[in-house]
């Protein structure tokens, strides 16, 4: 959510002249993240956020539009796509890169959960990957397994001899897991993969929306599960899980879908996969960042922190 493109008044006016959506009245850039480039767009009608896509292509992105138009529709509190009111399309362009105009959620983004807050995204993470069992296009989770082989050889070398060992042992092990038939059994679907204590927003304790699905994929649902378990359940200082947390997360997803046998036997592996894959990608942000107006990259060690307590303690399930 860095600015990367520069996009003036008159651009942005001009925006306003595809879309239903009022007169324009003001353009903010929204600082934090490191993918794309994205804007505080404020008409007459109201509040709504505009996304420059810098690294996704426009061969990806309609799955990902397409998807939060899906949920949306399905009654799923999450950005819904505006059109062009001439083409129909939603995925429109600005400054010369693919762009996308939604509404801007209501809430704010509850950034010291308690258990309360952990089990609506967990009741909620549930119904969003049933309502997106019927959604009809396919692309993988482009930050999956492929992408962690791909990309461990070009931060290894900025590591010390300790740290090239944990990275290197634990890929190891995921390459492994994922190719066990516990592993092949696991349910999948259209997944977030990214849903962190920022891309969430409450209103006190109610749960208003997710967002931000442009990491979204088809991966195992309990991948997806894993990386809210390894944000919003744990110590942040240390890494460690925050069992209360973690047991309400866990028993508000499974009262809309229970897990699996193979998903209960493959949790902790899952786990230890979220942690590695946001591990890798802030070493890779970190070590080799894009220029950006506003961009503060993430510090890699707190996921090295998380992976190494996931290795050394397992979650246990309740019955």
């Amino acid at each position: 959510m860095a600015v990367f493109t520069e996009v003036s008044e008159k651009e942005a006016r001009e925006l306003l002249r595809q879309l239903p959506l009022g007169t324009f009245q003001s353009l903010r850039g929204i600082q934090g993240g490191i993918e794309n480039t994205n804007y505080f767009l404020t008409t007459d009608q109201g509040e709504w956020v505009l996304t420059l896509f810098e690294r996704l292509t426009a061969q990806q992105l309609p799955f990902y539009l397409h998807l939060m138009k899906h949920l949306a529709h399905a009654g799923i509190p999450v950005p819904d796509p505006q059109a062009n009111r001439q083409t129909g399309d939603i995925l429109l362009r600005v400054c010369g890169k693919p762009a996308a105009v939604v509404n801007r959620l209501r809430g704010s983004s509850q950034l010291a959960p308690a258990p309360v807050h952990c089990a609506a995204v967990g009741e909620m993470l549930a119904r969003m990957h049933l309502a997106g069992r019927d959604f009809g296009r396919q692309q993988p989770n482009l930050r999956g397994l492929p992408w962690w082989n791909e990309t461990a050889p070009v931060v290894q070398p900025y590591l010390d001899g300790a740290l090239a060992e944990l990275l290197q042992s634990e890929l190891a092990f995921q390459n492994h897991i994922a190719a066990s038939s516990a592993y092949a059994a696991l349910p999948r679907g259209p997944v977030h993969a990214d849903l962190f204590r920022d891309n969430v927003m409450f209103e006190g304790e109610q749960l208003t929306g997710f967002f931000d699905f442009y990491f979204a994929g088809v991966d195992t649902w309990l991948f997806d599960l894993a990386v809210c378990l390894n944000d919003w359940c744990i110590d942040h200082a240390t890494g460690a899980h925050d069992a209360p947390r973690a047991q309400a997360m866990l028993a508000a997803y499974q009262r809309v879908r229970p897990l699996t046998g193979a998903e209960r036997e493959l949790l902790n592996a899952q786990l230890r996969a979220s942690a590695l894959r946001f591990w890798i990608s802030r070493l890779w942000d970190f070590y080799l960042p894009r220029e950006a107006a506003l961009l503060t990259p993430h510090d890699p060690r707190h996921f090295e922190r998380v992976l190494r307590q996931r290795i050394a303690h397992p979650l246990s399930l309740a019955a």
